[in-house]
């Protein structure tokens, strides 16, 4: 895709949430179901069924997904889309590129082994390798842009309002 297709395909969307902004909330949906045999959950991902459990750090066999490294996959995914979205409109030639995200995590805190150990990543590092002629400027703006346009970026950044809610079904 061009930039041309992109901005042709994007320009009704735009308009339509400048005149409409209420259009332009959705909510998004996730849903899973618990394992009735394993500490696991059954993850509806549209595509496949994702089977997420406990990582071998905190007793798990390494069998099912860890939901830490599937929040670094929602990171990369997220990244990828829009540094590729951001460079298509910009018209920065990209031949190839990788992304890569790592978090740094102390079990300690899952386990409460020790209640001053945060639970959850303490740091996570969010890395472009890119095969591309482009000034550094350019690429100065598109790193700038993807980390202003990348929604699981922004979120994990700017902490959203949270709620949990348990009923009896």
């Amino acid at each position: 895709m061009d930039a041309t297709t992109l901005r042709a395909l994007q320009a009704p969307l735009k308009d339509q949430y400048r005149n409409t902004p209420d259009d332009a909330v959705i909510t998004l949906r996730a849903k899973g179901s618990l394992d009735d045999t394993a500490i696991a959950c059954k993850v509806e991902t549209g595509r496949a069924l994702a089977v997420a459990g406990l990582h071998p750090a905190t007793g798990g066999s390494g069998a099912e997904l860890c939901s830490g490294d599937m929040l670094l996959e929602a990171l990369v995914a997220c990244a990828g889309v829009t540094l590729k979205a951001v460079a298509t409109a910009l018209e920065i030639p990209l031949r190839a590129g990788t992304v890569s995200a790592e978090g740094d995590l102390d079990f300690r805190g899952t386990l409460g082994v020790d209640k001053a150990a945060p639970v959850g990543f303490r740091a996570i590092r969010l890395a472009f390798a890119l095969d591309t002629d482009a000034p550094q400027d350019k690429l100065d703006q598109l790193l700038k842009l993807t980390e202003r346009y990348c929604v699981v970026f922004q979120t994990l950044n700017h902490k959203p309002e949270l709620a949990v809610t348990a009923a009896r079904s």
